[in-house]
């Protein structure tokens, strides 16, 4: 790649699940901040925003707000669930027209609010370790972004006013992936054609660039892209689905007079986020979920069910739906054990049920391999390397799918909770940035 003035210039991959960020030190190498979080040192910061209302202070839009973010907007939600507003994964959001606003303790807020307020948060609690005054920040972005009909200038341009909080006069914008290759690339001993996976929480990004050497340097040219909208997140729920819910009344049926009528599956859905379990438990389908105990021909499934709702057990159930994740990562078969309070959910799973529950999401990420291959006019056997990156690379139906593609030995991998943002800061060294970048307007 080459070479141009880097300092000035921070790199900020804002993730689904975690946000990172970058900057390029003295000697051309990324540094990323590191934050001083209750549980240790961290450089992946959880993209979570937690408001609740200043101690004697009512809900009203004078009142004054406590805001953190990240593991300690966590904190704050376990400890007083009902008395906090949390929200998380709200990249998800970005993109969607869907979205106007919501109402946080009296307060309206959109989308470059919640961003912005999160972004704030977030070099507050970096304290020093944010870089002085950079002119220039890299923001990276999905190549398509989640969402039903998401409108990728919409996002940019709640990014942009978001963003501009910060201070910042050069905002621009570059792909997840292509950031990935520019952090893949320094590990290149001389051309390749590489794809580029990236698996983040919400969305499945590709991007296949070539890397040449020209007087000495490596130098890079991007070929194709190509994205879907599912990821990590999506993998969690089926975990959910097939295992918690059931056992928590989804299938089962409710007497009413003389019918026999199944439990609505609305009651799960919720699940699909842990945090929007707090809000169920405060909706109108609370009162007749505790009704359904009493009517239920399995009552014990729907107390369950209400008993995770009112202790706030939604955090506790997905760190057991990531710790199996990781467990069939590594082996053939592992125990899901959920326990809190009274609830216990164990069983036993195979690597190859979780595979059969998750094929919907493996073929869609295949197409969009497929996508990228065509948009580049090459065939697998031009590829030279294959980088994957993010948490779900780890995945082993990921992973063979790649293999079974391009060959196990072209597969690579690494730095895959700071991959994007280290490109993103390498990025900033190129001469000539308007060729990896652009701008929102």
């Amino acid at each position: 790649m080459t070479s141009r003035r880097g300092a000035g210039v921070v790199g900020i991959d804002f993730g689904t699940t975690n946000t990172v960020i970058s900057t390029l030190g003295d000697d051309g190498r990324a540094l990323l901040i590191r934050f001083a979080a209750p549980g240790g040192e961290i450089v992946a910061f959880r993209s979570a925003l937690s408001f609740h209302a200043a101690d004697g202070e009512t809900s009203g839009p004078t009142a004054r707000r406590v805001i953190e973010a990240g593991p300690w907007a966590i904190e704050a939600y376990v400890e007083e669930p009902l008395e906090t507003r949390f929200i998380q994964s709200f990249k998800s959001y970005a993109a969607s027209p869907l979205f106007q606003e919501t109402r946080i303790l009296g307060r309206r807020y959109e989308f470059p609010d919640l961003l912005s307020a999160f972004l704030l948060r977030l070099r507050a609690l970096a304290g020093d370790a944010w870089p002085g005054a950079p002119a220039t920040c890299i923001v990276g972005r999905p190549v398509n972004f989640a969402g039903l009909r998401p409108d990728p200038a919409l996002a940019l341009a709640r990014y942009q006013t978001a963003f501009a909080r910060l201070g910042f006069s050069d905002i621009r914008y570059a792909y997840e992936p292509i950031a990935a290759a520019f952090f893949f690339a320094r590990t290149l001993n001389g051309d390749a054609t590489v794809l580029v996976g990236d698996f983040g929480g919400g969305t499945s990004d590709f991007s296949i660039v070539r890397f040449h050497r020209e007087g000495g340097e490596i130098r890079s040219t991007a070929l194709a892209n190509a994205g879907v909208g599912v990821a990590g997140d999506a993998f969690d729920y089926r975990i959910i689905d097939h295992l918690v819910s059931p056992q928590l009344g989804k299938g089962a049926s409710y007497k009413a007079f003389d019918n026999i009528l199944p439990i609505p599956n609305r009651y799960f859905t919720a699940f699909a986020r842990w945090e929007q379990l707090a809000l169920l438990r405060a909706s109108r389908d609370m009162r007749d979920i505790r009704g359904l105990v009493r009517t239920a021909l399995q009552p014990e499934k729907l107390a369950a069910l209400v008993e995770v709702l009112d202790d706030n057990h939604g955090y506790r159930l997905y760190q057991a739906v990531s710790r199996l994740k990781e467990a069939l990562s590594v082996s053939e078969e592992a125990v899901f054990l959920f326990e809190a309070g009274s609830v216990r959910i164990e069983r036993s799973v195979r690597r190859s049920q979780f595979e059969a529950w998750i094929t919907p999401e493996i073929t869609a990420i295949e197409a969009a391999v497929d996508e990228a291959l065509a948009r580049a006019g090459l065939g697998p056997e031009r590829l030279d390397r294959v980088f994957l990156t993010g948490g779900s690379s780890f995945v082993p139906a990921v992973r063979r799918l790649f293999a079974r593609r391009f060959g196990e030995t072209k597969l690579e991998g690494g730095g895959e909770l700071v991959s994007i943002a280290s490109g993103l800061a390498y990025m900033g060294a190129e001469r000539d940035l308007d060729q990896w970048t652009s701008r929102a307007d």
